[in-house]
């Protein structure tokens, strides 16, 4: 399997990132010669997703345009929507091998024992409830943040996601296997550390906790910054308020999902928190915590979403500190109960209503940036490109420097001046 070329696509969220990351380097080690996505591949790993209509069309946009680019490879599709459709997908232009969650970290193995047999393999068996370990270290030589996956599955079974069936049910990961992965990251040089899962709040683990996750990371040398993904309201103790609001390595900033700011959507969602519960917990984070920025999700044209719900969410959204937020468009997913919700709400008033909120985004991002102007931050840079440095504050703001010299993987103070698309202009201070 030496000169077997493999290369790798990433659809969907940062778990699916983090997934990517392990399975390329569980494929190094076992000896295949992984290849970036511009490089000639006799296999193509698509890591799918299956949360939206959209991300199902992006895989078969894909497969077509590698089957233009590539006509002779052969394809795998791994991850969600391959656990989802099943034999469906075989159906698609070279696909051979379509792999669920629950075998898909063991794929560099069955590639090796089923390399030579070009009959169609499909592997989507039940998802065990149980701890589980990472085949590898998701090194990312590409970036110099890092995700860390910690858990996985969900419980709640909101009513419009597909994620618990294709997920399975919440399950943490063996707890020294996080560090035993935080460790190996931080020697290949990432200095942030970006914790992600389904649902990870929920990580429980012989006793052990999200926090006793962030603290045990707090220890390790070489790890300057610990980010929380996305997390559910209703799962954010107030220890990682305090923890947040010291001098730690945990970063300012939480993405906390809300969905809608009406009560009754909420309850139709199957959400854990009312409208009120919601809002009280958002400003207290945000008196606790100096700087801090918020980011939420929110789900338009929920079935049944009246025009008054959805002026509450925008009321909602204007009212609270959120520095920006993510707009989906409501869409129909298999075995999710909302599919069988009534009425639905016409694909014309879902576009504009999304198109709304996302310019109420988009004021809501200009007003956090611009009281960021005149502030010294702490930057990790990540890339220079047309003679701009880019990096992160912990506070998500992206700045873009001119310097001369190599800021690569450097935590650096900047002076922030000047807001642009996508960020602001600083300098180094």
């Amino acid at each position: 399997m030496m000169n077997t070329r493999v290369s790798f696509y990433t659809i969907g969220c940062r778990l699916n990132q983090a997934e990517t990351a392990i399975l390329q380097q569980s494929f190094k080690e076992q000896g295949y010669q992984v290849v970036d996505v511009h490089s000639p591949a006799d296999v193509i790993v698509i890591n799918t997703c299956t949360v939206t209509e959209n991300s199902e069309t992006d895989t078969r946009k894909l497969i077509h345009k590698i089957v233009r680019q590539q006509p002779d490879s052969r394809i795998a599709l791994v991850g969600c929507q391959a656990q989802l459709e099943r034999e469906a997908l075989l159906d698609m232009p070279n696909v051979q091998w379509v792999i669920g969650n629950s075998q898909k970290m063991e794929f560099a193995r069955i590639l090796r024992e089923s390399y030579a047999d070009l009959r169609p393999q499909v592997l989507t068996s039940v998802i065990q409830r149980r701890s589980f370990v990472n085949p590898a270290a998701g090194i990312d030589r590409q970036h110099t943040r890092a995700n860390l996956k910690i858990q996985d599955g969900c419980d709640f079974f909101c009513s419009f996601c597909v994620i618990p069936y294709v997920r399975g049910r919440a399950r943490s990961r063996i707890f020294d296997d996080i560090l035993k992965e935080a460790e190996q990251l931080a020697l290949a040089g990432h200095r942030e550390i970006v914790l992600t899962g389904i649902n990870i709040g929920l990580y429980s683990y012989q006793g052990k906790t999200l926090v006793d996750v962030i603290d045990a990371l707090e220890k390790i040398d070489g790890i300057a910054r610990i980010r929380i993904s996305s997390i559910e309201p209703s799962t954010i103790s107030m220890e990682i308020l305090e923890r947040m609001s010291q001098d730690s390595k945990l970063c300012r900033h939480m993405h906390i999902p809300l969905q809608s700011g009406s009560d009754l959507v909420l309850k139709a969602m199957r959400r854990k928190y009312s409208v009120s519960e919601f809002s009280d917990f958002i400003q207290e984070l945000y008196q606790r915590v100096p700087g801090v920025c918020l980011g939420t999700d929110v789900i338009v044209g929920f079935p049944g979403e009246t025009e008054e719900d959805f002026e509450r969410t925008c009321h909602l959204l204007s009212d609270l500190p959120f520095g920006y937020f993510h707009v989906f468009s409501y869409s129909d997913r298999p075995v999710a109960r909302s599919r069988i919700m009534e009425p639905k709400v016409a694909r014309e008033v879902i576009e504009k209503r999304s198109q709304v909120l996302r310019e109420l985004s988009n004021r809501k991002r200009e007003y956090y940036l611009e009281r960021q102007i005149g502030t010294v931050q702490s930057v990790l840079f990540e890339q220079q490109k047309a003679g701009w440095w880019s990096g992160l504050t912990d506070t998500y703001v992206r700045v873009k420097v001119k310097a001369a010299e190599d800021l690569r993987n450097q935590i650096r103070k900047v002076e922030l001046k000047e807001i642009i698309k996508n960020g602001v202009v600083g300098e180094l201070s």
